[in-house]
């Protein structure tokens, strides 16, 4: 039985598309694929359908990240389907935890900054859309570092 993880920022076209690359990456690199899958999705779905936006599609393929998902919304049946549905900011918590279906799915809803174990200081990762080159970057950084967080604790659940 696989775990499966969904990332949602605000427009599924930044922080949560990034995220899933790189965890998927990590979880590549490991050989855990078999066991281990990501998804993610957007509390807006005004970008539905659309690749990534391409400042962060540059900036994670200097990090040798290919972003091909197509941005779409957070369902109410994904709170069915996954089993951690990690979001990057207070915005994204308080929407997903609306479109919860009861109390105890909403009960799946982590931060994301809350498995960074490098940038402690962080307790959201911040939407670069509106900043430039030096945005991108820190969110990937949060990002590496989260991600690596987030699959020690799937492996060793009873250490976090």
């Amino acid at each position: 039985m696989k775990t499966r993880i969904l990332f949602v920022c605000l427009g599924n076209i930044c922080r949560s598309p990034a995220a899933e690359e790189i965890f998927r990456t990590q979880v590549a690199r490991q050989a855990l694929s078999d066991s281990i899958e990501a998804d993610s999705a957007g509390t807006y779905s005004g970008h539905a359908g659309n690749l990534p936006d391409p400042r962060m599609r540059r900036a994670a393929a200097r990090r040798g990240y290919e972003l091909t998902h197509r941005a779409r919304p957070l369902h109410e049946a994904d709170f069915e389907r996954f089993d951690r549905i990690v979001v990057m900011d207070d915005n994204n918590y308080e929407t997903a935890h609306r479109l919860a279906p009861s109390r105890e799915l909403a009960g799946k809803i982590h931060r994301m900054t809350e498995f960074c174990r490098h940038s402690p200081q962080w307790d959201h990762v911040p939407d670069p859309y509106y900043e430039g080159h030096e945005g991108f970057e820190l969110v990937l950084d949060l990002l590496e570092d989260a991600c690596e967080g987030l699959l020690n604790d799937l492996k060793n659940p009873t250490r976090s």
